[in-house]
């Protein structure tokens, strides 16, 4: 156990049990000199203070509520400094409570430290403060002014947060300072892996949602805690460069957004996309399912935010200048990126795509089509895998249905000339066999029709069953009961007569194109195509959600009608 020296130095971490306030405890721990009050407003359960680095005699955990300053007080009161961290579970995207806890709470924590004569107070802002929702950020530094138009209210009430932070520096003894590291990353995050991987696991999956050509910078989660740390040293030593002031901080090395976002996911044993969809159509179809759920006032659409986050983040280049955190607070990345990436990879295997159905897709290669064609030769011709043999074929049907459907010749005629013309390559063949026999033999092997016992009891199985089928439909309309029936019967002839007697020849056209394009281009575009079908399908439930809750709640109609009477 470690045992407390006269030169520590006493530090409460607001928000101390949040995505960044437990690398930062950790790591404040780790060093050794420092007394670590943790403080937050949830309650520490057994399994996470056994995770947590609590159980050292150097850290205490307190309940607090940053909208009452008296709690603030009796934990800050005789420390040094304060490091105020906090994430988006706070705000919860609704304005009021997110200002009372983000805003007032900040001016709270301000004002509890002047009282109590801490010397510094740290604050872990964000990047995304001057980002504003029409504009990119390239090399964005320090003298960049607040957006004019926040992508959220959290990011919106950061922004106000920081301000008073760097505005109460200097006063009453007090040094302040905020950090605002880019799209923070790591073991633990709430956000943007858990975005990464909802969007994989549904129909978006199948695209590149935006330009893959966009840059971004992240940061590593416990590179986060040490700019906080490089931040509180910098007050002490260089106060009058440090005070008052704000510094980007990101792991100095930007990537492309698809590529961060598809080496995560490809961690985890998910699809790598790579057809491109144009951002602006994601955007209206995430709009309209919005507004749809907005009229029929629900907000069951947490998928669509996820992919609405990851449109945002993937169509914008997001990049920052740190040269003055290098300069004036010394900060250096700890942990460079392909370690951060490997560390956040491992951390989320839970989320990982089962490793059974990934052996499975490895071992079983055959596409859907094939699989639906039932992989025999009749599949290899329609999905062109011996391209002569299909080409021949091919022209066989299409010749076929020339003769049969577009020459102007009665039925009867045209298998008189076809059987003509068989005669006559009949007699040909045998005038050559006599040359060479063993053209005789092969045709004879073509002629000669054998049926297998199992094929025989196949075939007699299924006209028993289609018999009795049959047999089945007629006596249900005898009986003239069922309706549904009927009406699926006559419907069905209708449309035997309407497409194969009234536009026979087109029906059949329809039939040819469809075997022997449709199925291989699906093939080609298996992936693209499902994907489009499941956003459609995904659209239509939403729609359907929004009109099946916009109707009257059928379980209040006794209590109505007991009330009428």
């Amino acid at each position: 156990m470690a045992l407390v020296d006269d030169h520590s130095k006493t530090c409460v971490v607001i928000g101390g049990t949040s995505f960044v306030g437990k690398c930062l405890v950790a790591r404040l721990l780790k060093l050794g000199n420092w007394i670590v009050r943790v403080a937050d407003s949830t309650r520490l359960h057994l399994s996470d203070h056994n995770h947590h680095p609590l159980s050292t005699d150097r850290a205490s955990y307190f309940i607090i509520d940053v909208r009452n300053k008296k709690s603030l007080i009796n934990v800050i009161e005789g420390s040094s400094v304060v490091f105020y961290v906090d994430d988006d579970d706070s705000c919860n995207h609704d304005f009021f409570s997110g200002y009372r806890i983000i805003v007032q709470g900040v001016k709270n924590v301000i004002s509890a430290c002047k009282e109590c004569k801490v010397r510094r107070l740290i604050y872990n802002s964000a990047a995304d403060v001057v980002l504003d929702s029409s504009q990119d950020v390239h090399n964005g530094n320090e003298t960049l002014l607040y957006a004019t138009k926040f992508k959220n209210v959290y990011t919106e009430l950061k922004a106000q947060a920081e301000a008073f932070v760097l505005h109460a520096s200097d006063f009453d003894g007090l040094l302040t300072c905020a950090v605002r590291p880019s799209n923070i990353f790591g073991p633990g995050d709430k956000e943007i892996l858990p975005s990464f991987v909802d969007v994989a696991k549904s129909s978006w999956a199948k695209f590149i949602i935006g330009s893959d050509g966009t840059m971004c910078d992240y940061t590593y989660v416990e590179n986060v805690a040490h700019s906080l740390i490089c931040a509180e040293a910098a007050l002490g030593s260089r106060m009058f460069l440090v005070s008052g002031k704000v510094f980007f901080i990101t792991n100095l090395e930007p990537v492309g957004s698809w590529e961060f976002s598809l080496r995560m996911l490809e961690g985890l044993g998910y699809y790598r996309p790579t057809v491109k969809l144009p951002a602006v159509v994601v955007r209206l179809i995430i709009y309209l399912i919005k507004w749809m759920h907005s009229q029929a006032n629900s907000r069951n659409f947490s998928n669509c935010s996820s992919v609405h986050n990851i449109v945002q983040l993937m169509s914008r280049t997001m990049t920052y200048d740190c040269s003055v955190a290098q300069a004036h607070i010394e900060y250096s990345p700890v942990i460079s990126m392909d370690e951060g990436v490997s560390s956040t990879i491992e951390s989320f295997s839970h989320l990982a795509k089962d490793s059974s159905s990934v052996i499975l897709d490895e071992l079983y290669e055959r596409s859907k089509m094939e699989q639906l064609l039932g992989g025999g030769e009749v599949a290899d011709i329609l999905l062109w895998r011996d391209e002569r043999k299909s080409f021949v074929w091919f022209c066989g049907v299409v010749s076929v249905f020339y003769w049969f459907c577009l020459c102007e010749r009665t039925f009867v005629s045209s298998i008189a000339q076809l059987l003509l013309v068989f005669i006559i390559f009949l007699y040909g063949y045998a005038t050559l066999s006599h040359e060479t026999p063993l053209l005789s033999t092969e045709l004879s092997g073509y002629l000669r029709f054998e049926v297998s016992e199992t094929g025989l009891r196949s075939g007699a199985r299924t006209i028993t069953n289609t018999w009795n089928g049959a047999s089945y439909v007629f006596t249900t309309l005898a009986q003239g009961e069922d309706r549904s029936m009927f009406i699926k019967v006559v419907v069905s002839i209708y449309l035997f007569k309407m497409l194969l007697i009234n536009f026979f020849p087109t029906s059949m056209a329809i039939a040819i194109a469809f075997s022997f394009i449709l199925f291989f281009v699906y093939e080609q575009y298996e992936e693209e195509i499902e994907g489009l079908i499941g956003i459609s399908n995904e659209l239509m439930r939403h729609a359907m959600a929004s009109v099946t809750s916009s109707l009257p709640n059928t379980s209040t109609g006794p209590s109505m009608s007991k009330d009428l009477r």
